[in-house]
């Protein structure tokens, strides 16, 4: 019963979601206040229905109703109750449900806190952001139903995947998902100025919230992700350059684009034709990862579907809107003019600078993502663009980010001055320059790597303190950093957030060590300053799962340091093997080790690895999403943008 009444709630909100697509938008057109006012209503309705519906799957995966064919497909009773719950979202089916409720779910709170947007502008925003969600509710009922049923229900399920029966891969994708999808309100604020010819400081104003909102959720889901990957994959890395890793890094890149665009446009009214693209390139991106991920197009490890007709149908949906969007553009673009002028030497100008920083990186990683299947399709040859490639072609532009950042984060609207700036942050290059020729001293015969890492670190770290510390003006008042926005407290966290993560991921490039060997039960070896001895290996019984687990002593200089218990799972279920690396965090490092299989001679292979500052990169992106929550609960972001402004309205009119 609970099963049928979520597919009738899906259905009620496609179909109210087809209504708040077209009435609103004629009405905006035809400026009838009722007919706009249907908008906010049917946003809500929508939410509550689609909320519903997922709430009925949720339901179907909690108590194992077994009737229906994706729980079948991807549970289990004896699954952990958690994982019954991640278990919704843990397939294609489940996961474009959670799509679409996020989707509404922007789509509701853009009614419920647009009070003081134009009526015109809300009711375009809302029916665009509907006409999106029409699209997908088609997608799920007409070739992804999560509600189907089986004519015969089984006894029991064939279990989720057994990757992601892990507490990251059960937050990292929802997570995600609010960040890709919540591009989609920055596209439809987007499309309805195109549509409406108002693209102005308040316009700029209104769309940061959401732009921020989006990239501090996509920071965390990809965080997560990364993190899931070096602990549960027994690889030891965190980032592969994954055809579906790169489709969640390229939307972030461009929203922290747009983010920085975004600020341009509010202060100086510049930039405005180049945000209105940005916003729909990054949904548009947001779109090309969804079209990766479930059309069987790109091989990886993340895939969820290999399904040639789904990916159609979700490529025509890219093509629809990115294209018309695009379409739409190149009609406008010559009535938005850039009023605000300013130097070539100048913040916004800095701005400029990062903006296409972040653009060409997202371009390399889109080239090196697509290319294996350009030249298969054109040149008949099968190619594989790896780690080294990325590695070379994207690093550079993150290095030139980084020394800008603080630069450009102090320089004067409008006209700065090169060497007041730099005067300010000679102190900041000195530590970092410092500390960059100490690594070098004491790694002598390594790479440059590790020095650049630190030294770029520490100049984003103590550029974003000398921000601050400027603020306090000459008689150092202290006070004055209580009443600063926490907009600028959240630049400057952000910012030496993505100093951490720098020094962190040079760090374990750079000094990681690794070891293989077989090593026998009461046997010790020396990895770097540190000795492994392998107490014990025993076998036993999970709550789905058999286990190998190994127990590692870990001394440091005679001390014995902490107990490791490496971990290989077997799930008979699903019939598929894991390995869980046991793992000693520490401030400056972690200890990784992995227990492979027994040997004829009664050995274990381990891998141990020491990883420098690995703890470093996830820390980084904590710090980079608390400096976006910081600037998200800035007042100036919770009121609305335009209302000391609707009296004099700087939008240039539509031709």
């Amino acid at each position: 019963m609970v099963t049928e009444f979520g597919h009738v709630a899906l259905i009620l909100a496609f179909l109210i979601a087809c209504v708040q697509a077209v009435v609103p938008m004629i009405g905006a057109h035809k400026r009838w206040p009722g007919w706009m006012a249907v908008a906010e209503p049917a946003a809500t309705a929508q939410f509550l229905l689609t909320a519903m519906a997922f709430g009925a799957l949720m339901h179907a995966f909690v108590v194992s109703d077994f009737s229906l064919r994706l729980v079948v497909l991807n549970s289990h009773s004896a699954k952990p109750l958690l994982y019954k719950i991640s278990g919704t979202w843990g397939n294609h089916e489940g996961s474009m449900l959670l799509w679409v409720l996020i989707l509404a779910l922007f789509g509701a709170m853009a009614a419920w806190f647009g009070g003081n947007l134009p009526p015109t502008l809300r009711a375009r925003v809302l029916a665009v952001q509907s006409s999106i969600a029409v699209a997908f509710f088609a997608f799920i009922l007409f070739t992804s139903n999560p509600f189907l049923r089986m004519a015969v229900p089984p006894f029991d399920g064939q279990d989720l995947n057994p990757l992601l029966q892990d507490p990251g891969l059960a937050f990292h994708p929802p997570f995600l998902y609010l960040g890709y999808v919540g591009l989609s309100i920055c596209f439809s604020f987007a499309v309805a100025a195109l549509i409406e010819g108002r693209v102005d400081a308040a316009w700029a104003r209104w769309v940061r919230p959401w732009t921020l909102a989006a990239w501090i959720f996509l920071t965390i889901g990809i965080a997560l992700g990364s993190w899931w990957a070096y602990y549960e994959l027994g690889w030891g890395g965190f980032w592969f350059w994954d055809p579906v890793e790169n489709a969640s890094f390229m939307p972030w890149l461009l929203a922290a684009a747009l983010l920085h665009s975004a600020i341009v446009v509010e202060k100086r009214e510049a930039l405005k034709s180049w945000t209105i693209l940005l916003a729909i390139l990054a949904f548009g991106f947001s779109l090309i990862g969804t079209f990766i991920v479930r059309s069987g197009l790109l091989t990886s490890v993340h895939a969820f579907a290999n399904d040639p007709e789904r990916g159609v149908f979700i490529l025509m949906i890219l093509v629809f809107f990115t294209g018309g969007a695009l379409m739409l553009f190149a009609a406008r673009a010559g009535t938005m003019q850039a009023k605000g002028v300013f130097g070539v030497v100048s913040r916004e100008s800095a701005l400029v600078a990062n903006n296409i920083l972040l653009a060409v990186s997202a371009l390399v990683v889109f080239v090196g993502t697509m290319w294996p299947l350009v030249a298969e399709m054109f040149f008949d040859r099968k190619l594989s663009v790896g780690a080294p490639f990325f590695n070379m072609a994207f690093t550079p532009f993150m290095m030139l980010l980084g020394l800008i950042l603080p630069l450009g984060a102090m320089m004067a609207w409008k006209r700065g001055k090169v060497t007041r700036t730099l005067r300010a942050l000679l102190p900041a290059f000195g530590l970092a320059l410092a500390l960059a020729g100490l690594v070098w001293s004491m790694q002598t015969g390594r790479s440059l790597m590790g020095p650049i890492g630190v030294f770029l670190g520490v100049w984003l770290i103590a550029g974003s303190f000398t921000d601050l510390w400027t603020r306090t003006g000459r008689s150092r008042d202290m006070s004055r950093l209580l009443r600063l926005p926490r907009a600028d407290w959240g630049k400057a966290v952000a910012h030496a957030g993505m100093g951490v993560t720098m020094m962190g991921i040079a760090g374990l490039m750079a000094w990681q060590q690794e070891d293989i060997r077989v090593v026998q039960v009461g046997q010790s070896f020396d990895v770097g300053d540190y000795e492994l001895t392998l107490q014990d290996v025993a076998s036993g019984k999970g709550p789905n799962y058999f286990y190998t687990k190994g127990t590692v002593a870990l001394f440091e200089g005679g001390r014995a340091v902490s107990t490791l218990y490496p971990e290989k799972r077997t799930y008979p279920v699903a019939q598929m093997p894991t390995t869980e690396a046991a793992i000693d965090y520490r401030f400056l490092r972690d200890v990784y080790v992995v227990i492979g299989d027994e040997q004829q001679n009664g050995g274990w292979v381990i891998r141990t690895y020491i990883k420098p500052l690995a703890n470093w990169i996830w820390g980084g992106c904590l710090l980079m999403a608390l400096g976006g929550g910081l600037s998200l609960s800035d007042r100036r972001y919770r009121i609305a943008a335009g209302a000391r402004k609707a009296a004099q309205p700087k939008a240039v009119p539509a031709e």
